[in-house]
């Protein structure tokens, strides 16, 4: 299992590695025995999924000075616990750029030695431990993803440590809270969030939700519908891991944010309705590295006269995951404000376990 993330219900585990990144050796010769005195070995890399994995996991991020403005730091997403190390007298250019980034303080060394120490300390005795990140999106209007995602919200709501926080990605849908059966729920929606960016406060933003079933809703508003804009919808799901929370994001497969949000997503999922356009359309979503959903695992939901497990496929043109069969109570349960059934041997129990594993297997 990675260092500092978990999947839904399992032990903790141990301390990650501070994450470091600097050009200048004698920099870099200077964190490393600092590091060493607070009892810490440090993660270094320089691009890639690796320096953004890292970067998301780490509990303390030490930036060199000299590497602010290099193409793979600019990239980085917004997070706590972000530090830009200089030797002796910054350069004004540093300042702005730490400020931009959302840097927690820029260390000046020898001078702040001591500090640096402690700060290390702290955040090894007691690392952060980012929550995962789960999308849902639907080859085509109507697949069901919405249903899909609220019942994997529910499901993971009694096993994972940190909780679990549902998002809406549609800001003209009729609203995940009537999903979930928080619709009278006292609360924030989206109207009142979507102004967000930079940091948004895990915590703070869970207590402010709809909150049923052990799962915290952000939800769309039926009486004030708007366009999410991307950066309202990382800033949410940077901050609820951030804080340890685990999100399960509905995503319209064609959303502005989704090349950033899957690019961060632990497991993508893309329900298929077994017909020949919808796979046709998941497959025009999946095929090739480049589009945002060609990692996402294909769930398939029969349909009367529709194709089969092999059809789809063949159409999609990689294996079906998994089936989602017909769930004679989602529809009753949904009219009476319920959620989603997922006792064990209800359908979308069971998917939503065999999704759960999957995820546990990926932050493995």
């Amino acid at each position: 299992m990675s260092a500092a993330s978990r999947a839904p219900g399992s032990a903790p585990v141990a301390p990650a590695h501070p994450l470091v990144l600097s050009t200048d050796s004698g920099l870099l010769d200077d964190l490393l025995r600092l590091l060493a005195a607070a009892g810490a070995t440090a993660e270094l890399t320089t691009g890639g999924g690796a320096l953004r994995r890292a970067h998301r996991d780490a509990p303390l991020v030490l930036l060199g000075a000299e590497v602010l403005g290099s193409a793979p730091v600019r990239a980085l997403p917004r997070r706590p616990g972000v530090l830009v190390v200089a030797t002796g007298a910054p350069a004004d250019e540093v300042w702005p750029a730490a400020v931009e980034l959302g840097a927690e303080r820029v260390v000046v060394l020898p001078r702040d030695e001591t500090w640096l120490v402690e700060r290390v300390a702290a955040a090894v005795q007691a690392p952060a431990r980012p929550g995962w990140l789960a999308v849902v999106g639907g080859a085509c209007g109507g697949a069901g993803a919405s249903t899909l995602a609220t019942a994997l919200a529910v499901a993971a709501g009694s096993a994972a440590d940190g909780g679990v926080l549902l998002v809406d990605g549609d800001g003209w849908a009729a609203g995940l809270d009537l999903l979930l059966g928080a619709e009278h729920e006292p609360g924030l929606r989206w109207p009142e969030l979507a102004g967000v960016s930079g940091r948004v406060a895990g915590p703070a933003l869970a207590a402010a939700l709809p909150e049923v079933a052990g799962v915290a809703v952000l939800s769309a508003s039926r009486e004030q519908p708007l366009e999410l804009p991307a950066e309202a919808l990382l800033a949410v799901c940077a901050g609820a891991r951030a804080s340890g929370c685990g999100v399960v994001l509905d995503l319209p497969v064609r959303s502005p944010a989704a090349d950033a949000l899957l690019a961060e997503a632990d497991l993508s999922v893309l329900l298929v309705p077994a017909r020949l356009r919808a796979g046709a359309a998941a497959r025009a979503l999946l095929d090739g590295d480049s589009r945002p959903w060609s990692a996402a695992v294909v769930v398939s939901r029969p349909v009367p006269g529709g194709l089969s497990r092999a059809q789809v496929t063949d159409v999609v043109g990689r294996p079906v995951f998994a089936e989602l069969g017909a769930d004679r109570s989602a529809a009753p349960r949904s009219e009476r404000g319920e959620p989603p059934s997922v006792a064990a041997r209800s359908p979308l129990g069971g998917l939503s376990r065999l999704l759960l594993a999957e995820l546990a297997g990926r932050t493995a």
